[in-house]
């Protein structure tokens, strides 16, 4: 493996990595942010669930929209390298 296919890994890890991040990140501060407001309001359950499934909702999304914009992005590299392959202008 050159080094050039193991830096173009690196980069595809780490952003399925960072995706799978922000999911869980977004789905956690909800859950707390909708539990610290159960505290405050007196509301329990009701927000804390509403956190989760607004950050679950939220988090998906984000991971979909994301997931998207790589899949039309490595489309595209692919069809630059099989220009550059045939030498179609």
């Amino acid at each position: 493996m050159t080094a050039d296919q193991r830096t173009s890994l690196a980069r595809g890890v780490g952003s399925f990595l960072t995706m799978g991040l922000q999911l869980a990140l977004t789905v956690v501060i909800f859950f707390f942010l909708g539990r610290w407001l159960d505290e405050k309001f007196g509301t329990r359950p009701w927000l804390m669930i509403g956190g989760l499934v607004i950050g679950s909702a939220g988090g998906f999304i984000n991971f979909i929209r994301t997931a998207a914009s790589m899949g039309k992005q490595a489309d595209q590299e692919a069809k630059e390298r099989m220009r550059d392959v045939h030498g179609e202008d």
